[in-house]
């Protein structure tokens, strides 16, 4: 017997892959990957748990639902229970290719008010196509019987009652298990970030059919929309210039202060003197000559010159930013 584990990587799904081991029971765990949610945690905790782990990108798939999510948005761009039902219905694809009989999830009715109360894991079950083969181990006897119970896979005796938002009773059953290394609770998904969403919220209003490129850098800097097609963005430390300059491609326009420290900032899009110069403006604002005269060295195709401008006040810039 076997079961595929759909896996976060938090304290959790870890609790829900050892309470299925325990009964004799073959876990895999999966950890779907987009640009909204990184892999090295659920990484670093399989591998602390002994539970063999599938990265599994599903890219183009989750961007569809991210577009045009049948059951709409959470507080900001996270379509979660569009999106939970997806990896279901990815991993109900891959029961068959993994020898598994059914699905288990670390999710605990009533944890998050929204997309784990009754309603919604239900809708998700139904959106998934693999009704009666999620099994919630942790809150399993809150829940009506799966399939792995009625068909004698698992025992409902032995599953468990967790219920609401207290982590008291995850920390307890960690204890019982030994488990010392899990990481504390935290959002993962950048979805439900404001500013992340908000950032995407615009890209996709502008350029619905945008690249891949352009979400990782949504992730980066400061972002000032300065026309449709026109954006700035400004690197905050050498971590963030760094990120930025990886990003670039040869079409862009690239900025810095050669004469003071500054920012790498990269500007994309339809370029009119207006917008370089305003661009121009926006570098040396950020840079260590604030609002003062200095260089700036421009950056495109792989030829380079300088111009002079006047920063200006942050205040006065505000109305651009993302």
């Amino acid at each position: 017997m076997k079961a595929l584990s759909v896996f976060s990587g938090g304290l959790d799904s870890v609790l829900a892959a050892e309470t299925i081991r325990r009964l004799g029971i073959e876990v895999q765990a999966i950890f779907f990957e987009t640009p909204f949610f990184s892999s090295t945690r659920a990484k670093e905790t399989a591998d602390a748990a002994g539970l063999p782990i599938i990265i599994k990108d599903i890219t183009q798939r989750h961007l569809e639902v991210v577009k045009n999510p049948p059951h709409g948005y959470g507080g900001n761009m996270n379509p979660c229970i569009d999106c939970h039902a997806l990896m279901f219905r990815i991993a109900g694809e891959m029961l068959e290719e993994e020898g598994a009989n059914f699905i288990i999830t670390g999710e605990v009715l009533g944890q998050r008010p929204m997309s784990q109360n009754r309603g919604s894991l239900v809708v998700v079950e139904r959106a998934s196509g693999i009704e009666g083969l999620i099994l919630r181990p942790l809150s399993a006897r809150c829940l009506p019987p799966t399939t792995p119970e009625e068909r004698g896979w698992v025992k409902r005796e032995d599953l468990l009652d967790f219920s609401g938002r207290s982590r008291k009773p995850q920390i307890a059953l960690a204890k019982k298990y030994g488990i010392t290394q899990y990481p504390s609770p935290a959002g993962g998904c950048l979805l439900t970030d404001e500013i992340f969403s908000r950032r995407l919220k615009d890209l996709m209003n502008l350029n619905p059919e945008f690249e891949i490129r352009e979400i990782e850098l949504l992730k980066t800097g400061r972002h000032f929309r300065l026309g449709p097609d026109v954006k700035v963005i400004v690197g905050r430390n050498k971590e963030e210039n760094e990120a930025i300059l990886s990003l670039s491609r040869e079409d862009d326009f690239i900025m810095t202060t050669p004469s003071v420290p500054g920012p790498d900032v990269l500007l994309t899009g339809t370029i009119t003197p207006e917008i370089e110069e305003l661009a121009a403006t926006i570098t040396v604002s950020y840079s260590d000559a604030k609002t003062g005269e200095t260089q700036v060295r421009i950056c495109h195709r792989g030829n380079e010159r300088v111009v002079t401008t006047h920063g200006r006040d942050k205040e006065e810039l505000k109305n651009y930013i993302i």
